[in-house]
């Protein structure tokens, strides 16, 4: 588990495939500034947002691998660059987010990225599968950020834009600096959501 407050930006080097095309790739990721005084071979990070396991550990240097799924249904992992890291929470931590499992539930789509005043105004088009679990001030966690929803859009044929306000700190503390219109997102809804939606369907489904 983890909280959606990153930690430090680290810096994808070098991305070694597993096999053929089909196949995973090992990624090697610098990380400078993450404390790593108690982080062992086996335990967790969090890439984008997305649950890794470190397989190797050198200085300042962790590998994990990746698999052609996971490739597949995650943004941010394909190609050297910064990326947010978070490593697995603590149960004495404080949860400075929300509770967060690191498991990427969908891609989004940045449709703008703009300063408007002091702040920032992040929208995202999240596809008709998510649709339903965004709520106004209800969490989300994009590329691994834990952020609050300030508007939720439904739109013709099940999509929705998700609207959120960024303080420069976010911006300037994570690669969501980085961000334009199109740039895919990797998204994870609220737990609570999750779990609401599931024990409303099980009730629809058994009347």
């Amino acid at each position: 588990m983890f909280t959606g407050i990153i930690e430090s930006i680290g810096q994808i080097k070098s991305i070694q495939s597993l096999g053929d095309d089909q196949a995973g790739v090992r990624l090697e990721v610098h990380a400078p500034t993450l404390d790593f005084s108690d982080v062992k071979l086996g335990d967790s990070i969090a890439i984008q947002g997305a649950c890794m396991t470190a397989v190797e550990m050198r200085d300042q240097t962790f590998w994990v691998d990746v698999s052609r799924e996971s490739l597949n249904k995650t943004a941010g992992l394909t190609h050297t660059g910064e990326v947010n890291l978070e490593k697995a929470m603590r149960l004495s931590d404080r949860v400075g987010g929300h509770l967060v499992s690191g498991h990427v539930d969908g891609l989004g789509k940045v449709v703008d990225f703009s300063e408007i005043g002091e702040s920032w105004h992040l929208q995202i088009r999240a596809p008709q599968a998510l649709a339903c679990y965004f709520a106004y001030k209800g969490s989300v966690t994009v590329n691994g950020v834990s952020l609050t929803v300030n508007q939720v859009d439904d739109l013709p044929g099940g999509d929705c834009d998700i609207h959120i306000n960024l303080i420069p700190h976010t911006v300037q503390m994570t690669t969501l600096k980085h961000l334009k219109a199109g740039s895919p997102v990797n998204l994870e809804i609220d737990q609570i959501a999750r779990y609401c939606e599931r024990i409303l369907s099980y009730q629809k489904l058994n009347t």
